[in-house]
């Protein structure tokens, strides 16, 4: 069975980045193991932060086949129709996989595709070495029990007091929901050397294990700024670093 990590956190702490970055220096290694990314995210930007061109979406099939015309046989129902087509969204790139999820078929309500992404994980786990899910920003996932069992939650925050007080309110909504879990860690991102020590304080009051703190970098910004994606980032940039000489060590990678 492959390695599943799911990556969260409040919108505007850069988990999308933080993905990006992970994906980014797994494949600087150039070991020849399976990789799946999902971005559930509906603001889809792994494709952008990894320079990918996303053609089609799981969203886009499942509307497809809702507004098709597509005569069925009697035993035969849309469902079934969408398994079949779903893999059609798989982008196959040099190293990795990429499914992305796309926006929802409503306003505001994401029931159906988080099914689907349910459904993707349970259909996909055992075909990749490692799949790495970047979920939706704050807690809907995690209640609808969308990703039931993984191996790592990582949580994303900035070094305020409140991004932490996030990650426990995370930590405890897992928990009542019975999800299952390996570990839980707390990558703190855009991190000022000042704020270090604070964070760690913080963290260890509220029982959280801190395993990076993404130092703020000039060549994030900039590239976050202009929309050139982050593969493209130096390999002496210090977020790279950050996630090369120790995040990936700490998650076991």
């Amino acid at each position: 069975m492959g390695k599943v990590i799911a990556i969260t956190g409040k919108g505007g702490t850069g988990k999308t980045a933080v993905t990006a970055m992970i994906i980014r220096s797994l494949l600087k290694r150039g070991e020849k193991s399976t990789i799946l990314a999902i971005d559930a995210d509906p603001d889809a930007n792994l494709a952008d932060a990894l320079g990918d061109d996303v053609e089609m979406t799981v969203g886009d099939i499942r509307e497809g086949i809702q507004d098709s015309r597509i005569s069925l046989p009697p035993d035969y129902d849309k469902k079934q129709l969408f398994a079949a087509k779903i893999f059609e969204a798989l982008l196959e790139k040099d190293g990795y996989d990429l499914l992305v999820m796309g926006r929802s078929e409503g306003s505001g309500c994401y029931c159906f595709l988080n099914s689907l992404l349910k459904g993707i994980m349970d259909e996909t786990i055992n075909d990749y070495d490692l799949v790495i899910v970047d979920s939706p920003a704050g807690l809907e996932h995690l209640s609808r029990k969308t990703i039931s069992e993984v191996d790592s939650l990582i949580v994303v925050t900035d070094e305020s007091r409140r991004g932490l007080k996030t990650a426990e309110t995370i930590r405890q909504l897992a928990d009542e929901l019975n999800l299952k879990y390996g570990n839980l860690y707390i990558i703190a991102n855009k991190v000022h050397d000042l704020s270090k020590d604070q964070i760690l304080k913080v963290a260890t009051g509220l029982g959280l294990k801190v395993i990076g703190m993404i130092p703020y970098d000039e060549n994030v910004a900039r590239l976050d700024l202009v929309g050139d994606p982050l593969v493209d980032l130096p390999d002496d940039s210090p977020a790279v670093v950050e996630v090369e000489e120790r995040i990936i060590k700490e998650i076991g990678l």
